[in-house]
């Protein structure tokens, strides 16, 4: 693959669009000089490299040494990872396994368990499925939000019996009233040991517990299997459903692939592309529910590879792209906590999902005070040419030519900003603006001032156009 055939680029940007939080110009090229495949397997495998370091960013917020209680600075330390990584599948993943595992801050009020939870994701977002669930079971953050603390041996509850179930692998109609309340018994004594308050005392990782003494040792029957069994059964049981393989790929697919009917609807309303789901079905119970391969089938598949502005943008990705074209945050800053204040607006807060099931997507991200948000959002942060991400696509659209007609800068911009394609009208309006200017004289230090303004003017009004909200 090199970087002079269009179709590559625009495949590759594709790619880290769906698999990371997109890129600039020279990204996209550095990725586009190895094969697709190769990509994918670099982003299939974090470890070949390294992490984004904390060291600096602490100069900041010393405080993320203690996991203080302040969700805003961990989140924008969340994004400042997004932007940054050299590892962004494993941010991305981050991201989708939390909003399948919903678990929220606002109950609990205690950070640590909610940046403890989000960093047992990161460590497990790409192993098999029984890691996942077993992560998930034994987290304090999860346990908390689902009331397994308050689920005994002699007095069960059955909420998170009910919601591992429902919601984190096989959904609605996959198994029985019978089989929740087995669960419920399964995790009876998975529990945590009570932390100190967070003030004064300061703050303290909330460990898991299991306690013998308020687990339920009975036979039970769950799923046609008869036995004494445990949580670790349980999630053993259920990582071998083709319900799961079924629920969870339907979740991949409309997180990774295009948008999809929300969850409440699936069992009522068939998937869009029954024949990808099939795919992704076949590699999860061939590998016995690994996350990895199921992964590499989406991103090596024609069907993947087809959906391109497919998918409506959450806040975080919308926000998280804007950044990574403006350049900004390269180097730590101090007002990143205020990036969660943005998304707010939008729609979305990180840690906090609104229920157990996540937040709704797709076309549900946007209405008309959301996408105002957004466009703002885009067009003030895209407005500044001392940007590096601006001053580089103006010097990208400058080193075209001596002199840039319309249509060349239309072209232009959506190549460097995507390539992004857009509907006839959009270009309509485009070039009705673009002609109103004329062309673009570089051959001077005054025409260059005012040529640079009109680049970062079709920047904006690229930005502010429907087909920018899409993936």
């Amino acid at each position: 693959m090199t970087t002079s055939n269009a179709t590559d680029l625009s495949l590759m940007a594709h790619l880290l669009r769906r698999a990371g939080f997109g890129s600039d110009r020279v990204e996209l090229e550095r990725y586009a000089e190895r094969t697709y495949e190769d990509v994918v397997e670099d982003l299939l495998h974090p470890e070949r490299f390294a992490e984004v370091e904390d060291e600096v960013l602490t100069r900041f917020y010393p405080h993320l040494h203690a996991a203080i209680d302040n969700p805003a600075s961990w989140n924008g330390r969340w994004f400042y990872r997004m932007i940054n990584t050299e590892r962004p599948l494993e941010e991305k993943m981050t991201l989708f396994w939390h909003g399948v595992f919903a678990t929220g801050w606002t109950k609990s009020e205690h950070t640590p368990t909610i940046v403890n939870h989000v960093e047992m994701l990161r460590a497990n977002c790409m192993e098999n499925f029984r890691t996942l669930l077993t992560g998930i079971s034994q987290d304090p953050a999860m346990i908390f939000w689902l009331d397994n603390n308050e689920n005994h041996g002699t007095a069960i509850n059955e909420n998170y019996g009910r919601e591992i179930l429902e919601l984190f692998s096989m959904g609605i109609g996959n198994y029985t009233e019978d089989d929740i309340k087995s669960a419920a018994r399964a995790f009876t004594g998975w529990t945590y040991e009570q932390p100190v308050p967070l003030y004064p005392y300061g703050q303290r990782k909330v460990k898991y517990r299991f306690r013998a003494d308020d687990h339920d040792f009975g036979e039970k029957t769950f799923l046609g299997h008869i036995g004494n069994l445990d949580g670790g059964d349980v999630i053993d049981i259920i990582a071998k459903q083709e319900a799961t393989a079924r629920f969870i790929g339907r979740h991949i697919y409309n997180f990774f692939v295009a948008d999809e009917a929300q969850v409440p609807a699936w069992s009522i309303e068939p998937p869009a592309d029954p024949v990808a789901i099939d795919e992704i079905v076949k590699t999860w119970i061939d590998s016995d529910a690994d996350i990895k391969e199921v992964l590499r089938t989406v991103f090596n598949s024609d069907w993947f590879k087809a959906a391109r502005f497919k998918h409506v943008k959450s806040p975080t990705e919308f926000v998280a792209g804007v950044l990574k074209l403006s350049g900004e945050y390269a180097q730590p800053a101090p007002d990143l906590h205020k990036l969660e204040d943005t998304i707010v607006a939008m729609g979305q807060k990180l840690m906090d999902p609104p229920s157990v099931e996540g937040w709704h997507t797709g076309h549900e991200w946007i209405d008309g005070g959301t996408l105002t948000e957004r466009v703002n959002y885009a067009v003030d942060t895209l407005s500044d040419p001392n940007k590096p991400g601006v001053n580089s696509i103006i010097n990208h659209v400058k080193n075209a030519g001596i002199t840039t007609t319309p249509n060349q800068l239309i072209e232009l911009v959506l190549e460097l900003i995507g390539p992004l394609e857009v509907a006839a009208e959009t270009r309509e309006a485009l070039q009705v603006h673009a002609e109103s200017v004329g062309d673009l004289d570089w051959s001077s230090e005054a025409s260059r001032e005012a040529s640079a303004g009109q680049v970062i003017r079709m920047l904006t009004l690229v930005v502010s156009a429907r087909e920018f909200q899409f993936a």
